[in-house]
């Protein structure tokens, strides 16, 4: 999953406490923790309108950012004043559980402030103009946005192309910050790996947004799309003859960039260390793989049992076309009977929600996700499970397929990852359960969001048939993969070639699907990949400890509900909740 914003905490107070939106006594703290948290969300909505629409809050559907040096170093300036208000009511908060969100709010603001100076300082940025208007639409033009806010998408798309009174293009403004990093010494340009894919993408997007307004029978956008689709051309012709020639080959980050980014994502013990615990549940799990393999070999009387010729036949049953949603729901209510009958977790009365995604959303997200709900202002609004299929190909590409998703034995694995009783369930209860806003958006980080979603495979593993347990290891092996290679390429370890090798070969994935792979270790989102088994081996880790701390007591739907109920937390906190209210409690 990777459409989770990259907001981090690092917190810094114990958890005494559980999150427990049932009772008054909650609400009451809940309600003086969002008071806090509204000072920060004023301005990320009066700085970035887009977050605003995205949490449902339609007064800001019409703005767009502005993302000019001077609004720049005005947010910043009016963050580094909420951080000191923000402290100031730290020393005087009698309540634990605010006291933990301030430090959550606290800590979030510091890092980001620490990242937006490192870029000033150090980096020309690649800005990808059309990504940024594909998304700023995209949030209006969806199927879950109330239809009388999708024409607020006529007037964002003028204002995009500068042609509302007071406006200027976006791609002028973009162009002018980057010239302005530009302009200063030892500055480090963008890889140009990473120019290049996102050049090809864009493509995509760009007629993505005309089928976007086409989707929703929208009148009037024809003149505006035009112009900003000359616009954005001219922007990628722009970065090809100005930035490209300039950038790095190179595509590993500075090692305090890199640093940078971990801690973003959550992840808080040295790479070298990630990757040495990740190559040693990659040697254990081949070694699980191969006996499940051996007896599907069996089964289908294969001539060689080893797990990759294994999976190559399991993959040979390609579903297409109009077979795979009702695949797909029809394990996820096969998963459904598997929760209620083992007693994994408490499953809500409404369906989950799974689609199909288009090829500009292939385009910007290659990999199966889920889009969270609003948190702010949520009318109703539920998580959806995104199911891409093939890389959109360039213009006189040969077209890369996957063949990693659209089959049975892979359905399970990845419904139980994305749906339930993974994200779906883990996002909807933030909002059904009320937790606070704090603990919704700025503790949202990949390593507390992951852990969750790796963890769901796990625990829905031993009920799957022989077929799924075996492609869930496999995925679980991909993860294990992703959190030594990530590092060991951007420490120069490893080689992109390499790094193909173990995810086409060990991993058994699509050339599509091991370069969608590389890209997010080496361009993307480094770092960002890590946080699957990072957070995954915090989730078991907690686990096994409540387990022995009760011994007979141990109740797994309790406790898996207990987790959910606290909102997104890093380990370190969501530990605390669990020994210091949850054992007890069942003790």
């Amino acid at each position: 999953m990777k459409t989770i914003n990259r907001l981090t905490i690092m917190a810094l107070a114990l958890l005494p406490f559980a999150v427990n939106a049932q009772t008054p006594e909650t609400k009451v703290w809940v309600s003086k923790s969002n008071d806090y948290t509204k000072i920060l969300l004023d301005i990320d909505k009066k700085y970035s309108p887009e977050f605003g629409s995205r949490q449902g809050l339609a007064v800001y559907d019409e703005q767009i950012s502005v993302p000019t040096l001077a609004n720049g170093t005005a947010a910043r300036k009016e963050r580094l004043a909420a951080i000191v208000k923000l402290k100031a009511a730290r020393q005087t908060e009698t309540d634990e559980f605010v006291k933990q969100d301030l430090n959550i709010l606290i800590t979030k603001s510091e890092l980001g402030i620490r990242s937006e100076l490192y870029g000033l300082q150090k980096r020309v940025p690649f800005l990808n103009a059309t990504g940024s208007v594909f998304g700023g639409l995209q949030t209006l033009l969806d199927d879950q946005t109330a239809p009388e806010r999708r024409q607020a998408a006529l007037v964002r798309l003028r204002k995009y192309a500068g042609l509302e009174k007071g406006y200027t293009p976006i791609v002028d403004i973009m162009k002018q910050r980057i010239q302005q990093q530009m302009a200063k010494p030892g500055v480090i340009y963008p890889s140009k790996q990473d120019v290049e894919v996102s050049l090809q993408h864009d493509v995509s997007m760009l007629d993505g947004i005309g089928e976007l307004f086409k989707k929703y029978k929208l009148t009037g956008w024809e003149q505006s799309y035009a112009i900003i689709k000359k616009q954005l051309s001219s922007y990628d012709g722009w970065i090809r003859t100005t930035i490209l020639p300039k950038s790095r080959t190179d595509f590993r980050l500075p090692a305090e960039e890199y640093k940078l980014a971990l801690e973003n994502y959550g992840i808080d013990i040295p790479p070298a260390q990630l990757a040495k615990m990740a190559h040693a549940m990659f040697n254990d799990l081949q070694k699980q793989m191969g006996g499940l393999a051996k007896k599907i070999a069996e089964k289908y009387k294969l001539p060689s049992s080893d797990y990759r010729d294994v999976i190559k036949y399991l993959k040979k049953d390609q579903i297409v076309g109009d077979s795979i949603m009702p695949l797909y729901h029809r394990h996820l209510a096969d998963i459904e009977a598997i929760i209620r009958e083992h007693h994994l977790v408490t499953l809500p009365n409404r369906p989950a929600i799974i689609r199909l995604a288009s090829a500009a959303e292939t385009a910007q997200q290659p990999a199966p996700h889920m889009v969270p709900p609003p948190f702010l202002n949520n009318t109703g609004q539920r998580g959806v499970f995104v199911l891409p299929l093939n890389m959109p190909a360039a213009a006189g590409v040969k077209e890369d397929k996957y063949d990693d998703f659209t089959f049975d034995a892979a359905s399970w694995t990845l419904i139980a990852h994305e749906a339930r009783p993974g994200h779906e369930l883990q996002f909807d209860k933030m909002v059904e359960e009320g937790v606070s806003q704090a603990r919704a958006l700025y503790a949202f980080n990949s390593t507390n969001v992951e852990g969750w979603g790796l963890y769901s495979e796990s625990i829905t593993l031993p009920y799957m048939p022989i077929e799924g347990k075996l492609i869930s290891l496999d995925y679980r092996l991909l993860r294990c993969a992703r959190a030594f290679l990530d590092p060991e390429l951007q420490a120069g370890i490893t080689t992109q070639k390499q790094a193909y090798a173990v995810l086409m070969n060990d991993v058994v994935q699509s050339h599509a699907f091991a370069q969608e792979e590389v890209e997010r270790y080496t361009l993307n989102s480094p770092g960002q990949a890590n946080s699957y088994f990072y957070g995954y081996t915090k989730m078991v880790r907690l686990r096994k400890d409540t387990e022995a701390a009760l011994g007979a007591k141990f109740n797994q739907q309790k406790f898996h509900d207990f987790v959910l109920a606290q909102g997104i937390l890093p380990p370190a906190l969501l530990r605390e909740a669990v020994m210091n209210d949850f054992v007890p409690k069942e003790k």
